[in-house]
Parts: structure tokens; C-alpha cells; sequence
């Protein structure tokens, strides 16, 4: 276990200039404890604050949010309990991504099924642990094919060349975390984002254009991200979803805002259509029919 603890998020929550339209979802969020009752995993590379589902249907009533996709995030490993409980109180207005290991039963995935899970993630990123082991990762996968769930892909921009090779071999759905962790200051022309591109030629590679913050090369309010966005939701506007990230675990710089990181979402595109297409109908294909 590391003893890094994350900083907390913002509590002053602003509301946002940018009304979101009706059944917007923020597709990548997390609930993290309490953990007096959902205990953080022994092994976890960080500890984050409690950010429990409470304070997160606090935090989307600000923003206007309906929807919400809750990802497992590491800390809490394969347990994915207390993300099922937070989905299993929100009358189905939320959906889940998992963390699976290796030895997932046939009977564990019908619970998760049941309970709300469409997807499974893979962290690749060198301070959570670096790379999965592949074997675990193309077994998982071809257990969950006959889902139709997706696995969410969580990398490092440089991860995104060494791995593209198996990225484009995939027979699921593919989701790109915090696009592709790129940074700003590489400019559009680096190679990992050009890569990341022509990625979503893949009919089956959707994106998330989160994580501004940990793609800003200049601090808040990491308007140096919006070039890489709009890039993104042009080059697929029909497989790119949104969200906030919330409680924006493991940020060493600034510290977002939400109401802000919502309004900055307004300056990823001017097109109310593609907008609406991000924020609703796109999250509604991949997580709800």
C-alpha cells in the first residue's frame, strides 16, 4: 500500500454558465468509500478522501447533470461494491465500469450485469502500476464479448503508441480515458494524440474528452486542452462521451472546478447538435439500450 493521499475536490461547487441539455450524462465519475464501509484495497497505489455517492448526486444537482457513469478507480480494486450500491440507489440513472481480475466467475458477471456494469477497465498508466498482465487482459475481454460490454482503456500518450498494435486488434468496444493523457505543450502534431486519431477510424474506438486538467500543460483553466477536444469530437463526434472526472483523483497541479470543467465542455464545440450528441445520445447507445 502507498501512503500518497490525494487531495480533496473542490467543495465550492459553482454552477455553471452552460445549461447541460436534458439527460446529460457525466460518463466518467467516481465514488470512493467511506471507507469504514467500503475498505480501500491493501494494495492500492494511493488513498483518496471519502467521496461518497451523497456528495456526488450533491455535486451533479449543481451542474444539472441526470446521468452518471461511475468507474471503478484502483483504489478500490476488484471490489466494486460500493460503486454497485451507488448505482443500485439511483433508479437507474447511473451505469458502471468494473475492475475484473483473472478469476471472474461466469456467476459474478451475471451479478454485475444485473447490477448495472456495461463495461471493465484496464489501467496502463505507470503510477498506478503500469501495464495489466496481458494474458488476464485478453482473457477478461473475451469473457466479456458475449456481454456486449466494452473495456476502457486508461493510458499514459506514450502507452498509446507501444500498445496500438493489440489496441486495434480488439473484437470490443474500446473507450480512451482523459484523451489519451496527451500533453498540451506536444502541440496536435505529436505523435501519441496523431495515433489516438487515427485510432477512432475504428468503428469500434469511442473517447472521453475528460481530464482537461491532467492534459494542460498551463493550469487552470486548462483552456490549452480545448484544441485537442474539439479535434477529437470532430474526428468522431458519434463515439466521444464526457465527463467530469469528480473527485479528480491524483491531480498534482491545480485542482478544477466543476461548474467551470462543464462550461469549459461549452468551448469543445459551438454546435448545440454535437453537444447534445456528447452529453446525451452518445452515452445513451454505449450504456443504456
Amino acid at each position: 500500500m502507498s501512503d500518497r493521499t490525494c487531495k480533496a475536490p473542490d467543495p465550492d461547487t459553482r454552477t455553471p454558465r452552460y445549461r447541460l441539455p436534458p439527460g446529460a450524462c457525466d460518463a466518467h465519475c467516481h465514488v470512493f468509500g467511506p471507507g469504514d464501509r467500503y475498505p480501500y484495497a491493501p494494495d492500492r497505489a494511493y488513498t483518496p478522501p471519502d467521496a461518497p455517492v451523497e456528495e456526488l448526486r450533491r455535486v451533479h444537482r449543481i451542474l444539472g447533470v441526470e446521468r452518471a457513469v461511475i468507474v471503478q478507480a484502483s483504489c478500490h480494486g476488484t471490489d466494486n461494491t460500493a460503486m454497485l450500491d451507488a448505482i443500485a440507489a439511483a433508479g437507474g440513472a447511473y451505469r458502471g465500469v468494473a475492475i475484473l481480475d483473472g478469476g471472474v466467475t461466469d456467476a459474478e458477471l451475471a451479478r454485475l450485469q444485473a447490477g448495472g456494469i456495461r463495461g471493465v477497465r484496464f489501467n496502463f498508466v505507470r503510477h498506478l502500476g503500469g501495464a495489466p498482465d496481458l494474458e488476464v487482459f485478453d482473457a477478461v475481454l473475451g469473457r466479456i464479448e458475449r456481454l456486449g460490454w466494452h473495456v476502457v482503456l486508461h493510458l499514459d500518450a506514450e502507452d498509446i503508441l507501444e500498445h496500438a498494435p493489440r489496441i486495434g486488434r480488439l473484437r470490443v468496444p474500446f473507450v480512451i480515458d482523459h484523451m489519451g493523457r496527451v500533453k498540451a505543450r506536444g502541440g496536435l502534431e505529436q505523435a501519441p494524440f496523431r495515433q489516438l486519431l487515427a485510432l477512432l477510424e475504428n468503428p469500434l474506438a469511442w473517447v472521453k474528452v475528460c481530464g482537461a486538467e491532467r492534459v494542460s500543460s498551463a493550469g487552470a483553466p486548462f483552456t490549452d486542452a480545448v484544441p485537442f477536444a474539439a479535434a477529437l469530437i470532430e474526428a468522431a463526434p458519434e463515439r466521444v462521451l464526457w465527463g467530469t472526472d469528480w473527485p479528480h483523483p491524483n491531480i498534482a497541479g491545480d485542482m478544477p472546478n466543476d461548474g467551470d470543467l462543464v462550461d469549459l465542455f461549452a468551448r469543445f464545440t459551438a454546435d448545440a447538435g454535437v453537444r447534445r450528441q456528447v452529453l446525451v445520445e452518445n452515452p445513451t447507445r454505449l450504456y443504456w439500450t
